[in-house]
């Protein structure tokens, strides 16, 4: 099966070539050189494992997590085609609540495809929303990749219900001229409300010990903050490097493991956890890019989660820059306009590409263009682990 050719992808196939390219390259060469540890806001200079990444011009790899529940299995198999490519690994998972049938069913039409770098976890984990085995969940995926795959650079976390808004060639092509120790993970301090509805509660989720899922229970104690750590919260989209995400698995110091004990009874737990373990680890925390990859919109009064996109909001989705986006309505129409108009998806599906070939498209000049605001003086380092 064969994705067509856009016409424009010869112009960018040759990379930083406009002078918006060679300055976004001169931004990046000046502020995310590694820094003497004067230079760097903690007073210490991060871990020399990961000064080695800076300088990289090699195509990365991503290791994909894609997640989703009963029902989900035809949103993931559009969405693991709208994003595969060759160069990256993907695991897919149907949590518990699925079928048996549905997830052979994933798995068989991984293998009528050919995606050879696609993974189907046989052995489905319970899933509760609200509880910690969400993140646990993300933690066994990570585990997986870390064993199954050992250069991959970036690891990417999408549910059913987000969607790519550009090709992977263009992700790949701008993320080849980043350092391989930033890590994009939208993060703030300021808890506001979160902190009498998440972070006070103290709650515990049938779904560690029980196998049908079922809501969490509620304690009647609060706690206080903690005072040996500082919380931090944000979007559950991530992207991380491999050499933080090692930490978190393999924890040489204890603190990975002691917040992952702390978050077993924190309300909504994936939006804190590795947000509170890079920006409390002196080797992490001047990694992060306060910024989570993907286009959403809020409910402005209930702020509650972001709200379903539609072929209304296409026209901002695109000038955002993002790569990805979310939540989408199963198959609705506006899937089908990124399909057609970004990803040139048609009928006659994708083009398994040799390994080394990268041909960007028009959409990497925007992503080119998020990534030197978010670089940028104004918000790379005033805006981590505030």
């Amino acid at each position: 099966m064969k994705r067509s050719h856009i016409s424009s992808s010869r112009s960018y196939s040759r990379p930083a070539i406009s002078v918006l390219g060679i300055c976004f390259l001169f931004l990046l060469g000046f502020t995310l050189t590694p820094r003497k540890s004067s230079d760097w806001s903690s007073g210490s200079d991060p871990n020399p494992r990961l000064r080695s990444f800076s300088g990289k011009s090699e195509i990365p790899r991503f290791a994909y997590l894609v997640t989703g529940t009963k029902g989900d299995g035809a949103r993931v198999k559009r969405l693991v085609r709208a994003i595969h490519h060759q160069r990256n690994y993907y695991l897919l998972h149907l949590d518990l609540e699925a079928s048996d049938e549905e997830r052979l069913e994933l798995a068989k039409y991984v293998r009528s495809e050919k995606m050879k770098n696609v993974m189907v976890m046989g052995m489905a984990d319970l899933v509760t929303e609200k509880g910690p085995t969400m993140l646990a969940n993300t933690l066994h995926g990570v585990a997986i990749m870390l064993k199954k795959a050992s250069d991959w650079d970036w690891f990417i976390n999408l549910s059913a219900s987000d969607y790519p808004l550009m090709p992977q060639d263009d992700i790949l092509h701008i993320f080849s001229y980043l350092p391989r120790y930033l890590n994009f993970i939208e993060h703030t301090s300021n808890i506001a409300w979160k902190e009498n509805q998440r972070a006070r509660p103290i709650i515990i989720d049938p779904g560690l010990y029980h196998m049908k899922k079922s809501g969490v229970f509620w304690a009647k104690e609060r706690r206080s903050l903690p005072a040996s750590f500082k919380l931090f919260m944000g979007s559950t989209s991530v992207a991380l490097t491999r050499s933080f995400l090692e930490f978190c698995i393999w924890g040489w110091e204890n603190l990975p493991r002691t917040l992952l004990m702390y978050y077993t009874n924190f309300l909504l737990s994936p939006e804190g956890y590795f947000h509170t373990v890079i920006c409390n680890s002196k080797d992490y925390q001047n990694t992060t890019v306060n910024h989570d990859l993907h286009y959403s919109r809020w409910n402005e009064i209930l702020q509650q989660g972001p709200m379903n996109l539609t072929v209304e909001d296409f026209r901002e989705m695109v000038e955002s820059g993002a790569p990805f986006a979310r939540e989408f309505p199963e198959n609705d129409r506006v899937l089908d306009k990124i399909d057609e108009e970004l990803l040139r998806i048609d009928s006659s599906g994708f083009e398994l590409k040799p390994l080394g070939v990268v041909k960007p498209t028009v959409s990497s000049k925007r992503l080119e263009k998020l990534m030197a605001r978010l670089l940028g003086q104004e918000n790379f380092r005033p805006k981590q682990c505030k």
